[in-house]
């Protein structure tokens, strides 16, 4: 403890990094400042209550993205959402579009056309989501707007495109001149802001007896375990040993040196379970139509898929596995480095260059990426099912002996709140763990002690040694 508190006041006594943590602080300040602001002609009421009871559906999800801001409606409330989605389009084009990947390559001005055009992407995504959010809800029954009209189209379009312009800005600027992942802090300071709530949730729910103190010790015990869990898996990777082969350039003697080429377990971070989590989420929105609810076949089909039952669960494994293997297609290409790694004179010991370790690299790939599907998948159900349960007594033959023998928690779930998902847990942690690791780059870089024991190899100016 006496470590990680010198580690934190050593960040303070650096002048360079003291200014990049306020920044950052300073610029998420005003992120929930600006979440406090609602669109005109909302009736906040109405729309709580209908957030209430869709939380496991799309509009849940993107709520909890955006840090409860959907729900109340605030020129925040589309979040980054849009931004990661043109991010996700212009990765997948860049794949798809020779002139794109060739753009890609330049270096830095690449990157940086690349950036501006995920910029564009971004406002015209907020455009019409904005649009079409706004046209829906005029329309819906449940009567949200307080007045209906283009007017009310108009200003939500323009509050909600603004404010999603402006959370990218923020996100840029924590980036440039802050620490750590923009994009990503804004996501954990969305994420976090729930927190409180929840752990006020489960105090009342034990003060008013709704649930035991065994109940709680059960809630915190898992969520420790899944903590522990995903700092586990995240910094696990498998490394590949190459050899570089001596040549002769000129008068001097290069390579003959050892390094390894590292393959991370969880590649695709928490992207599958958002991919996979939105298609299973989108048909439950069609069930607001008359025209899908009042025929019977339609109805019985989609409710097979609701949130808790058998079948989803299926469904969302096997969605998990598929856009893992999906993404790393996207971001590694096996004989792409086999490639590279024999241009320069490399190879992995024990296995020919080319073709050969191309097939070894995709073998072991291969393994690795189904070991992070798995991964993800028990995180994201392990939560799912203290949240809801798992219906198992809806199971045709053999529901009735369930219902009567299994225990309820299982059937029911705990109760607990949408915020001790494992999404959520998994981006608070992914996020946190990224953030350590550049303040600790940076305090080693000057001769500090870090936050970790591994930083002890290089002692800090105010050690005895």
């Amino acid at each position: 403890m006496n470590k990680f508190l010198e580690a934190v006041a050593n960040i303070f006594r650096i002048p360079d990094l003291r200014t990049r943590v306020l920044f950052t602080l300073g610029l998420l300040a005003i992120y929930r400042l600006g979440a406090q602001i609602p669109v005109p002609g909302i009736d906040a009421n109405k729309l709580e209550a209908f957030f209430a009871q869709n939380q496991g559906s799309l509009f849940g999800f993107l709520d909890m993205f955006s840090g409860g801001m959907f729900r109340r409606f605030t020129v925040f409330a589309l979040g980054i959402m849009p931004y990661i989605t043109a991010s996700i389009i212009l990765q997948l084009m860049t794949v798809a579009v020779p002139a794109l990947e060739k753009i890609q390559k330049e270096g830095e001005l690449g990157r940086r056309k690349i950036t501006q055009w995920t910029r564009y992407l971004t406002v015209i995504l907020a455009f019409f989501q904005s649009v079409t959010l706004a046209t829906a809800l005029q329309n819906a029954q449940g009567g949200f707007v307080v007045n209906p009209g283009w007017g009310f189209v108009f200003m939500t379009m323009i509050s909600l495109t603004t404010g999603t312009a402006f959370i990218m800005w923020l996100g840029e600027q924590i980036s440039e001149r802050g620490i750590g992942n923009g994009m990503s802090l804004i996501i954990f300071a969305g994420i976090v802001r729930g927190l409180p709530d929840a752990i006020m949730e489960m105090w009342t729910n034990l003060r008013t007896g709704n649930w035991s103190v065994i109940h709680v010790i059960v809630i915190i015990a898992m969520m420790v375990a899944v903590v522990a869990f995903i700092i586990f898996v995240e910094r696990g990777e498998r490394r590949i040993p190459v050899q570089y082969a001596k040549r002769v350039v000129g008068r001097q003697m290069l390579g003959g040196q050892t390094t390894h080429l590292p393959l991370k377990v969880n590649a695709g971070g928490v992207i599958p379970v958002i991919f996979a989590s939105s298609l299973l989420a989108i048909p439950q929105g069609f069930m607001n139509f008359d025209l899908v609810r009042n025929n019977r076949w339609l109805r019985g089909l989609l409710e097979t898929i609701n949130h808790s039952e058998p079948l989803y669960f299926i469904l969302y494994v096997a969605g998990i596995i598929f856009f893992c293997f999906f993404y790393i297609s996207i971001i590694f290409n096996p004989n792409e480095a086999a490639d590279n790694m024999r241009k320069y004179g490399g190879f992995i010991p024990g296995i020919r260059p080319g073709r050969n370790t191309a097939d070894y690299l995709n073998r072991i790939l291969t393994r690795i990426t189904l070991a992070g599907g798995l991964y993800l998948a028990i995180l994201s159900l392990i939560p799912d099912i203290m949240i809801g349960g798992i219906k198992l007594n809806h199971l045709p033959l053999i529901g009735n002996w369930i219902d009567n023998y299994f225990p309820r928690f299982i059937l029911d779930g705990l109760g607990v709140s949408f915020y001790f998902g494992g999404t959520s847990l998994l981006i608070v942690v992914g996020v946190a763990m990224d953030l350590v690791n550049q303040i600790e780059a940076q305090l080693i870089m000057r001769h500090y002690e870090g936050f970790t024991p591994r930083a002890g190899r290089i002692r800090g100016r105010r050690s005895g040694f």
